[in-house]
């Protein structure tokens, strides 16, 4: 796992995610934490499950379709766990939205009074009906070359409004949060990594634990309900109704001929609270 400290802040002390029993490796800096623990995976000495790997110093960091996640030094939490627990196929697709709902849950410790929601597929916003949604928080979710699951999320920490890097991102700080970034990280990690965790192990052992996992990770969607612009891999632009997750966890949408269809790929703007 690389890093370079020269160029970077601190490395962060996690003292809180360590008491608790977090696994975490910190680091000043390096490109990606996903592509550190990708690499990592195929070494020597075998990560352990729910091994974490995080940063405040992220310099190259992607999220779908390759996209390029950017925040100043110091500001944004960067870190990724790996999931080597044996899943079923079907569950495996609910993985970035359950990161999701565990985040949502990370970040309302530190904003007890925002509204904070799962975008499908994989972001987390801050915001509600009447107010705009804006996202701090992205999930992005790899396959190992060994079958393990690398969970990346990179969360907007301490980032002042004029640095944000679109006019539809947020950060902690802007939301109202108190604190350090190092200590905004402390708290963020600690309550996401065991409540992923929690919901691994639900996941895994089937029956009604995993049944309940689901039924809040759709409870913290807030994607359902809601209209929607859906844009496709292959172009094409589709506005319909959200109207729930499959088995799969894809987004079940209802077009405007009453069709409904399961969508397993694709970009998603809300239009409008119904």
């Amino acid at each position: 796992m690389s890093s370079d400290p020269a160029a970077a802040p601190d490395v962060p002390p996690f003292t809180r995610a360590r008491a608790a029993g977090v696994p975490v490796t910190a680091v000043a800096s390096t490109g990606s934490t996903n592509a550190d623990m990708l690499r990592a995976t195929d070494g020597p000495a075998p990560l352990p499950d729910l091994a974490v790997l995080a940063t405040l110093g992220q310099t190259s960091g992607r999220g779908r379709l390759d996209r390029v996640w950017q925040a100043p030094a110091g500001q944004m939490l960067a870190m990724s766990v790996l999931v080597r627990t044996p899943l079923p196929d079907e569950v495996r697709g609910w993985l970035p939205l359950v990161a999701g709902a565990a985040m949502r849950t990370a970040i309302e410790t530190v904003l007890p009074d925002a509204p904070v929601l799962v975008k499908w597929p994989n972001d987390v916003l801050i915001g509600g009906p009447s107010t705009a949604e804006r996202k701090v928080c992205g999930i992005l979710a790899q396959i190992a070359a060994d079958g393990s699951v690398v969970v990346g999320s990179g969360v907007n920490l301490t980032i002042a409004e004029p640095d944000l890097p679109t006019p539809t991102a947020t950060s902690l700080l802007v939301e109202g949060a108190v604190g350090t970034a190092a200590d905004l990280a402390d708290a963020v990690l600690t309550v996401w990594w065991t409540a992923l965790r929690d919901a691994v192990r639900a996941l895994a052992g089937g029956g009604p634990a995993a049944a309940g996992v689901l039924a809040a990770t759709r409870a913290a969607c807030g994607t359902i309900g809601r209209r929607v612009r859906l844009e496709l891999p292959d172009g094409a632009v589709v506005l319909a109704d959200a109207v729930g997750l499959d088995t799969a966890g894809r987004l079940l949408v209802r077009g405007d001929d009453g069709v409904e269809s399961a969508i397993a790929v694709g970009d998603v703007t809300h239009l409008r609270h119904d």
